[in-house]
């Protein structure tokens, strides 16, 4: 659905286009919402005390729906599947188990050992123990595994789940912070097949040159 620039409008996307707010954008568009954007700079508009109200880590993306705050790009996905139940995006409760695990996987052990890869934070062998995804190379080979069981994370339809890692995946082989497997072709060769995500990539590419980014 189109953005909007109604004040009035009762869902507002607060986000740059060089961030996962990216990722918000193709939820927003799978779920065909109609959406205010409010596109912030870095180290300005994201420090401003008038932002800062709504998300204190000075960060996007954010989301204000009905007056709710949610934060967290795995949140906001999750949040929004079930706000919009019409999109089929989120199982059936009872049939959640992979798409949470899946969802939560990325958000926590797959982040945390790819930023940690891209810091050059090294692990040694008694630390592993300590840190939640172990070693970088086991999570990835559970993520290979992960898109490898079906078409999709949470069996043979598309959820938010894949929106999000998806998400990972992509960016994840295009600047090289994960390897470029077959699986994970095949799975993003799936995904690139979304109306939605063509869409939201359009925006986002759209926006680059006129952002403001410091």
């Amino acid at each position: 659905m189109a953005i909007t620039q109604s004040k009035d409008c009762d869902l507002v996307f607060y986000t740059n286009p060089m961030s996962r707010g990216r990722i918000v954008r193709w939820m927003l568009e799978e779920v065909d919402a109609e959406y205010r954007q409010v596109l912030l700079a870095y180290d300005t508009d994201m420090k401003a005390q008038d932002y800062l109200a709504l998300n204190p880590m000075g960060k996007v993306p954010a989301l204000v729906h009905r007056g709710r705050v949610v934060t967290e790009s795995a949140a906001i996905c999750t949040y929004l599947a079930d706000a919009f139940p019409d999109a089929g995006l989120a199982p059936p409760l009872a049939d959640r188990a992979a798409y949470y695990r899946w969802l939560f996987f990325a958000a926590g052990p797959l982040e945390a050992a790819v930023m940690d890869r891209v810091l050059q934070v090294s692990v040694d062998k008694d630390q592993e123990k300590m840190v939640g995804y172990g070693t970088y190379d086991l999570t990835v080979n559970t993520l290979v595994h992960a898109v490898s069981q079906g078409d999709y994370l949470a069996g043979d339809r598309f959820t938010a789940a894949d929106v999000y890692v998806g998400s990972h995946v992509m960016w994840g082989m295009e600047y090289g912070s994960l390897p470029v497997r077959p699986e994970f072709e095949a799975y993003v060769a799936r995904l690139a097949k979304r109306p939605a995500m063509a869409a939201a990539k359009a925006i986002d590419d759209g926006l680059m040159p006129d952002s403001q980014v410091s």
